[in-house]
């Protein structure tokens, strides 16, 4: 079985150098950066950890995040430090609560494309990057501040590290920097660590005699640094969080570092309490779907990836095997989500680019391209038509739902999805696609965002509560959730974080209601029972699948001894 021809990489001049980047650059802003500024943070997670970001530059507290004046020990505090500092910077947080994850997708691109140009050459590198640009799931996690783009970022930038040291070093230097980008990813994420999975298939390629590896040493004394390094970047906020806590007499302080350090790490990935999917989940529900269109050149990548194991270049050991450790890892958990593998997608299109040129020359790629936009077309085109004519009620139905149009979202899309394919013949499908991708990414930030984003955000919700409170009226939330507290137009009162006596809460909650004439509570309709009069409670709005209604002091029921209230 012949190899495939990955020649090294080939010269390239500055001037090519730096248009590359500049094209790079305005791809990603157009794919990721397109209506920034245009929606407020949307659950799930965005409104934490925006809201989390705005105390801490309110407060001045930066060492232990909190929310609502509440611990919260879900994550570290990196990635909403980078928020913060980007609400300082900016002054608007609709603009800062997206910025670390766009930055954060420019770097991955720019550190994809530069590693593989180091390995196959300047157009192999190009194409690779603009791939992982154009993936969907890549895409979407850019335009989200759910931390992952940004822990997508130090891992890449680790796996960076690490491969200029084993497959084009040795490059010590490179080595340590790795070890600190995962350090600073650990602070970000607990699974910070994943690129050390790169140095198990290195170990091996050099096992089986691989070729195109680094001589580094496989037992050197200079290995023993790296891990310190990476206790160095960890360290950097976690030696003050331990010292905040062991000098602390409030218990809160204790039980945030366990839970940071065991429940919400170990725990959460081996007895995981939410998200239970199968093992094979990643392959057949993830990587098929929002790994497109890298998915769809599986077909061919795969036979040549095969061919360049069975030759033993370790260049495709490393990078498969890296990319295959991190699904596995994520696989063996019970707790899945689609994002998580998201750090082995820069590699993984690494390992197809150097490929790449050739299945571009070729006719399948594009003829399959062209096919793919015109079912899309006719997809989209045919949703409209279905709401709009063939079953109105539907239409009706989901507009008073979410209380959004889709359908100018809807035909545009067609619309888009009908010029490309007879602007470029089949010959030239690829590019109908790049085309069709880009329009779509386009519509959904600068119509969909802001015509969505009233009832997604909360605001809507929010807006109708101070409608119904009046100006002076103080609000006060039961089992509430963040993009409440994000919306609020005034201080909020709050009964606990998560907090696990749902029935201390609602207790605690009328016992502040009591204590003033101007007071108000927003709850689920759950909790009405029994402690309030649901007749005559207020309701305001269906949002996140649940009906909210405000309750006063003069609406409340004797109800059962609810036992002491535990929270603010």
């Amino acid at each position: 079985m012949t190899p495939l021809d990955v020649s090294p990489p080939n010269s390239e001049s500055s001037a090519s150098y730096v248009r590359h980047w500049l094209l790079l650059t305005v791809l990603v802003l157009l794919l990721v950066g397109t209506g920034i500024g245009l929606r407020d943070p949307w659950p799930a997670d965005e409104p934490r950890f925006a809201q989390i970001a705005q105390e801490m530059v309110e407060s001045g507290e930066w060492l232990l995040p909190r929310i609502g004046g509440h611990l919260y020990p879900d994550k570290p505090p990196l990635f909403m430090w980078a928020i913060a500092v980007s609400y300082l910077l900016t002054g608007h947080m609709s603009i800062a609560f997206l910025l670390p994850s766009l930055l954060a997708a420019l770097g991955t691109v720019y550190l994809t494309y530069d590693l593989g140009r180091r390995l196959w050459g300047p157009r192999a590198g190009l194409m690779g990057a603009i791939l992982l640009a154009f993936t969907v799931q890549f895409a979407v996690q850019g335009r989200t501040a759910q931390i992952d783009a940004f822990l997508c970022f130090w891992a890449t930038l680790a796996f960076y590290g690490l491969a200029r040291h084993v497959l084009l070093g040795p490059q010590w230097r490179w080595c340590y920097a790795a070890f600190a980008a995962m350090g600073l990813g650990i602070i970000t994420k607990g699974v910070g660590f994943l690129p050390v999975f790169a140095l198990i298939p290195f170990v091996l390629a050099r096992a089986m005699n691989g070729s195109h590896l680094a001589p580094v040493p496989i037992v050197s004394s200079r290995w023993l640094w790296a891990p310190l390094v990476l206790l160095g970047a960890v360290g950097v906020w976690g030696i003050p969080m331990l010292l905040a806590v062991a000098f602390s007499s409030d218990p809160a302080y204790s039980a945030y570092r366990d839970d940071l350090l065991f429940r919400q790490t170990v725990e959460r990935y081996a007895r995981s309490w939410g998200h239970i999917k199968p093992p094979w989940y990643y392959l057949t529900e993830v990587i098929p779907l929002f790994w497109f269109p890298l998915s769809v050149l599986l077909f061919w990548l795969v036979p040549r990836w095969w061919r360049q194991l069975r030759v033993r270049d370790g260049r495709f050991v490393v990078l498969l095997g890296y990319v295959g450790l991190v699904v596995l890892f994520f696989s063996l958990s019970p707790g899945k989500r689609g994002l998580y593998v998201l750090p082995a997608l820069p590699v993984a299109v690494l390992a197809a680019a150097p490929m790449l040129p050739t299945l571009w020359a070729g006719r399948a790629i594009h003829y399959l391209s062209w096919s793919l936009v015109l079912v899309f077309g006719l997809t989209f085109a045919g949703a409209a038509a279905y709401f709009l004519w063939i079953d109105p009620s539907a239409g009706v139905e989901l507009v008073a739902k979410h209380q959004f149009e889709p359908w100018p979202a809807l035909i545009a899309l067609a619309a888009a999805a009908l010029l490309a394919v007879l602007a470029r013949r089949p010959s030239l499908g690829g590019q109908a696609l790049l085309a069709w991708l880009l329009a779509m990414w386009l519509v959904y930030g600068l119509w969909v965002y802001p015509n969505f984003d009233s009832v997604r955000s909360g605001r809507a919700l929010m807006q109708e509560v101070a409608q119904r409170m009046g100006d002076g009226g103080e609000l006060g939330l039961v089992d509430w959730r963040e993009q409440f507290l994000y919306q609020a137009d005034r201080p909020v009162v709050n009964f606990g974080f998560r907090a696990r006596d749902r029935r201390a809460e609602v207790q605690e909650a009328i016992n502040w209601l009591r204590q003033g004439d101007q007071r108000w509570v927003l709850l689920p309709d759950e909790h009405l029972s029994p402690c309030f009069d649901s007749s005559a409670a207020e309701f305001v709005g269906l949002a996140h699948r649940e009906r909210w209604y405000l309750v006063n002091a003069q609406i409340v029921l004797p109800c059962p001894d609810q036992g002491t209230p535990s929270g603010q």
